[in-house]
């Protein structure tokens, strides 16, 4: 299959892409500088340049493809919604060039929070306005369910984990680093659902292969971690202490940090046959390459 990355070089792209040329997927990436082509190159995929405020290199990406991955997103969580806004515009570019081919396009989005339980793949799927919610996006795509793609929408947990990540697990280590301390919000007992990138990335090509039109799924490993528990490695780690302070200056991601969010992938386990092998989050944390 001929398939179109957005985000290849990122985080997750750059452990998908590989993934899909594994199984014998032709693959090209989305780059919008030289330094993300090269990376691109690197792992054996063709280039596309182009970014996700270009909707006619999206359209002419997608056209020349047999299905899309498009896991890039403008990640400056100070004009989030205008990054949701432009990761809308590229979702309505990909339901223009795909529609009535029945080929695949996987969308990804986040986790839903559901106060009281671990949220499932049928929650969350119209928007709600907390902290990091994408469900219009997400409604958007499953739309194009009706008009002829085999469209399914791939939601990612808070830490998406592995050696080389930079996210919001990363961000915590900085800042206990600099701080002298490794914080949590409250009593700590909030919860994170976590996966390994690598399990993420072969949940990314199932779904490509095998997912129905319209299905939403979870690539989660472990359903809920204890913030409480990530600061104890994490101040154990670097030699600082751990425990409960104010989180406000770490902004977003001081935000996550106060709800509660635990999720399940038991119906996405069930309908495409896929667990995750990969390390939990504490486990990784423990390896140690977090902190070198």
């Amino acid at each position: 299959m001929r398939v179109l990355v957005t985000g290849a070089s990122g985080w997750v792209g750059r452990a998908v892409v590989p993934e899909l040329i594994a199984a014998g997927h032709e693959v090209t990436g989305l780059a919008r500088s030289d330094a993300s082509a090269a990376a691109v190159e690197a792992a054996g995929a063709r280039v596309l340049r182009g970014d996700l405020t270009d909707p006619a290199v999206l359209r002419a990406g997608a056209r020349a493809a047999d299905g899309v991955v498009h896991l890039a997103f403008v990640h400056d969580f100070t004009r989030f919604a205008e990054a949701v806004e432009i990761d809308a515009r590229a979702i309505a570019a990909f339901g223009d060039a795909l529609e009535g081919t029945g080929k695949p396009l996987v969308v990804t989005a986040g986790t839903p929070f559901t106060p009281g339980r671990a949220s499932t793949e049928r929650d969350g799927l119209t928007p709600t306005g907390a902290p990091g919610d994408r469900g219009g996006n997400t409604a958007l795509a499953l739309a194009l369910a009706e008009r002829g793609v085999r469209v399914s929408v791939l939601r990612l947990p808070r830490s998406v984990h592995g050696e080389g990540d930079h996210g919001f697990i990363a961000m915590l280590v900085a800042a206990a680093g600099e701080a002298g301390t490794s914080v949590h919000a409250g009593d700590g007992s909030q919860r994170w659902p976590a996966v390994h990138v690598a399990d993420a990335a072969r949940l990314y090509r199932v779904a490509l292969e095998r997912a129905e039109a319209g299905a939403v799924l979870h690539a989660v490993g472990d359903e809920g971690v204890p913030l409480r528990e990530v600061a104890e490695v994490i101040g154990r780690r670097l030699g600082v202490p751990a425990g409960s302070g104010d989180v406000s200056g770490l902004g977003f991601v001081g935000a996550l940090m106060g709800v509660d969010q635990p999720s399940s992938a038991a119906l996405t386990a069930e309908s495409l046959d896929w667990r995750p092998t990969g390390p939990g989050l504490l486990a990784d944390l423990e390896a140690g390459h977090y902190f070198g």
